[in-house]
């Protein structure tokens, strides 16, 4: 198969959900080259983890084995929270991250993930690769060196564990919960004492009473993670993370080092890897959430009174840093005014169908 036909059969994988990626005839001097991918998630996260072997498998595969891409693990060749500084500084070729991780070093890294009440995934995946998302997160990312490509999407997660129940919003008061970026800042406004965990971390935390409340990804995660054996309430939805984006940071010189043929075929790998993470999760989810509550999991929606607080807050919050960032308010205003357009779209047809087919379903029960 010829190399144009690969990347038109990898494009059309990617879109559909699959990944078709056909091996191309490469020219007898095409390089061969072994790079390292620092991951911020363990082996035993394997939709997380694994999204990043499965992109590695497509460009090993692509190349004919002439591109190999070593995986480690979250703190096994750097510490999981430190994957931008690695491939910034080169001592990795990649990583597999996510972009509020380091809400320390720039808020808006966070847009490249999640922020609260913002695009859920579809909306996240227009926005990158229909709209400007892809052009302002690699702006974002210039001054680390750092190229980055969609690589995941979990989908909208859940809003977490919690060792009592939260009737109000004073309920959450002094609460110490493990959450990231934007949502630690604005759960501290209602009296939350944000802590930013890695997910190897989180379970000993909580076991020891470190923290009273976690936050991880949704159902098939936090089954394997076992926080329903510690913390019965579980919450949803999860309005920091509508759409959280997980990102390949490559980094910049080194890809400028490829041939063509190899940056072509990072970026149709990344996004059919990037597609059936979503994919996996949604097949995952429903039946771990069903295995959740047969061993005594409580699902509860938060209250109202929390959520209208939690919108407030937040907008306060963004508020503020974009009165002190010129930079920060540019993107915020794209990402938001991009929201804005498109839920008047997914309220007429998504959620209109879902609700009916819900009801429907209820009521053959």
């Amino acid at each position: 198969m010829q190399r144009r036909s690969f990347l038109k059969n990898a494009s059309i994988g990617a879109v559909a959900g699959t990944a078709a990626v056909a091996a191309p005839v490469f020219a007898q001097d095409a390089p061969t080259l072994n790079w390292r991918l620092a991951s911020s998630f363990g082996r035993s996260l394997d939709t997380l983890f694994g999204c990043s072997e499965m992109f590695a498998k497509y460009v090993s595969e692509s190349t004919d084995g002439k591109f190999n891409i070593r995986i480690f693990p979250g703190g096994e060749i750097v510490p999981p929270l430190q994957v931008l500084d690695a491939v910034q500084k080169n001592t990795v070729e990649m990583g597999h991250s996510c972009g509020y991780y380091y809400f320390g070093k720039d808020p808006i890294l966070c847009f490249d993930t999640a922020v609260p009440f913002g695009l859920n995934a579809r909306q996240m995946n227009a926005w990158m690769y229909e709209a400007d998302g892809m052009k302002l997160t690699r702006e974002m990312y210039k001054p680390y060196n750092i190229l980055n490509f969609p690589l995941g999407n979990t989908g909208v997660q859940m809003g977490g564990w919690f060792r009592k129940e939260i009737k109000t919003v004073d309920d959450l008061k002094g609460l110490k919960m493990r959450t990231a970026g934007f949502a630690g800042t604005v759960l501290a406004r209602l009296g939350v004492v944000p802590q930013q965990i890695a997910g190897g971390d989180i379970y000993p935390a909580l076991e020891k009473g470190t923290l009273d409340a976690v936050e991880w990804v949704g159902p098939a995660d936090d089954e394997k993670l076992g926080f329903f054996k510690i913390a019965k309430h579980y919450y949803y939805p999860g309005w920091w993370e509508g759409g959280p984006q997980i990102s390949l940071y490559v980094n910049q010189g080194e890809f400028e080092k490829l041939p063509k043929s190899y940056q072509v075929i990072i970026d149709s790998a990344s996004r059919a890897a990037h597609t059936a993470m979503t994919a996996r999760y949604d097949n995952a989810n429903a039946a771990a959430l069903r295995r959740l509550l047969a061993q005594g999991t409580q699902l509860h929606a938060f209250p109202r009174a929390v959520m209208d607080a939690s919108w407030d807050a937040a907008i306060q919050v963004y508020d503020e840093f974009s009165a002190k960032d010129p930079k920060f308010k540019a993107v915020y205003d794209n990402y938001m005014g991009y929201r804005d357009t498109q839920v008047p779209w997914f309220r007429v047809a998504e959620a209109s169908y879902d609700q009916f087919i819900g009801a429907a379903i209820s009521r053959k029960k």
